[in-house]
């Protein structure tokens, strides 16, 4: 088939496929009485205050519980998700043990720190429990191999929040790029480009009385608090985050893996630095990842934390790049250029999912839930079975450890693991707070 005559196949059945999932969304009344599914949500202050309220929204879905060791942000949720239940009323709880010894419960979801985000699924898949966890779904790369074995083991339906595997046109031209659309694709292009400020010089601080501090942390060894931790620059620290490829690369390097058709790399490198500011913050604001696969195919991050700078118009998307062109995409859309970078197809559905917002939301997040619920009820095909998303995941932990270790990583293609090098393998795992070790 010729590269023209793949187009126009393409461009037929994209636009029915449009058609269908118009149609198909549309559909109300799936769920029955009998199938009702009860979730709780941990973590609500930013991004988990959205997945509340849309899984509250979702079709023959009800969120029971709220559980969030700051106690204002359960008075500030319970009254969102309570209009999104219909009027009933969710339980606010602190402590995620109290959410797991209910029967009742039948989904966790999870939005609390990343390093809550793997131990809290595994505790909630050996109750259990279905899973929603927010990316990335692991703190390290030994958390995202644990979490898949315990999927494994205890057969429940866990699906990670990369909501872009939702989108309709995003399938449509991964389908179109595996067809042939641009030539054997060999290249893919992630970015995310921000305006974040400094996060300035922590104090030693008194723990807030809304805060209970000793369940924030968890599973992680105790450190005393400081004043410019909680709620968000915890992201910036090693010792509970993953820096921004974790933080945002995760949506783009995931959408790139999908439309290549790689699994785990050969070879890792990173350069960069923290440039901007003179500040407490620990990771990279200013990263260049690469990822080489077998086959002849690389994805390399762009990541800037603190220049907004779009690239191809965008503050945050993906390009992949073929023997026979180009397709450059994100959230709301994509558009197909020849060698000659003429634009050939475009699509594109102003929605303002591919924002830079930290709380995210809209139809994408809607879908993909939904997608979730009928795999747990009716065993549809997932949109992203969880080792998909540790795929995803393990690529952002492989360049922070490029990047940290300041040295090429060569990787086993079956697995990920890191060769012939001690020290990044010893970044493999982490030392848990004692009583908290996780088990399978």
């Amino acid at each position: 088939m010729t590269r023209l005559s793949n187009r126009r196949t393409f461009i037929k059945t994209a636009s029915a496929g449009v058609a269908g999932a118009t149609l198909l969304g549309s559909v109300r009344g799936l769920a029955a009485p009998s199938n009702r599914l009860t979730a709780a949500v941990m973590g609500v202050h930013s991004r988990g205050g959205v997945l509340a309220t849309s899984f509250a929204r979702a079709e023959g879905c009800e969120v029971t519980h709220i559980c969030d060791v700051d106690e204002r942000a359960i008075a500030r949720s319970i009254p969102e998700v309570t209009e999104a239940n219909g009027g009933s009323i969710p339980t606010g709880v602190v402590d995620l043990r109290e959410v797991l010894e209910n029967p009742d419960v039948d989904i966790l979801v999870i939005a609390a720190p990343d390093h809550w985000h793997a131990p809290a699924a595994i505790m909630a898949l050996q109750a259990g429990k279905h899973v929603y966890v927010e990316k990335p779904c692991s703190y390290n790369p030994e958390e995202g191999e644990m979490l898949v074995r315990a999927q494994k083991r205890y057969d429940r339906v866990v699906q990670m929040g990369n909501q872009q595997r939702a989108s309709v046109e995003s399938a449509q031209i991964i389908d179109a790029i595996r067809q042939g659309i641009i030539g054997r694709p060999y290249y893919g292009r992630a970015w995310y480009a921000n305006n974040r400020g400094s996060i300035g010089r922590g104090q030693p601080a008194e723990i807030p009385d809304w805060l209970n501090y000793d369940l924030w942390q968890g599973p992680a060894p105790r450190m005393p608090y400081k004043d410019n931790l909680i709620h968000y620059n915890w992201h910036w620290f090693w010792h509970w985050g993953t820096g921004e490829i974790c933080n945002n690369g995760t949506h783009e390097i995931d959408i790139c893996r999908w439309a290549l058709g790689v699994d785990y790399p050969i070879r890792v490198t990173s350069s960069g630095g923290r440039y901007r500011y003179d500040d407490d913050w620990e990771f990279y604001d200013t990263q260049i990842a690469s990822f080489d696969f077998d086959g002849g195919k690389t994805i390399t991050w762009d990541g800037r934390s603190c220049n907004p700078y779009p690239v191809e118009g965008r503050g945050r998307g993906a390009s992949i790049h073929g023997e026979q062109g180009t397709v450059v995409m994100d959230r709301d859309g994509y558009t197909v250029y020849d060698q000659d970078n003429r634009e050939v197809w475009k699509r594109s559905r102003i929605t303002g999912e591919a924002t830079l917002d930290i709380r995210g939301g809209g139809g994408l997040t809607d879908r993909h839930i939904a997608n979730m619920l009928r795999v747990i009820r009716d065993g549809v095909p997932q949109n992203s079975p969880i080792d998909e998303g540790h795929k995803s995941t393990l690529l952002c932990h492989l360049g922070n450890i490029a990047q940290e270790t300041g040295r090429t990583l060569r990787c086993d293609p079956a697995n990920g693991h890191i060769l012939d090098d001690d020290e990044a393998m010893g970044m493999w795992g982490r030392e848990y707070e004692p009583g908290w070790e996780l088990k399978e």
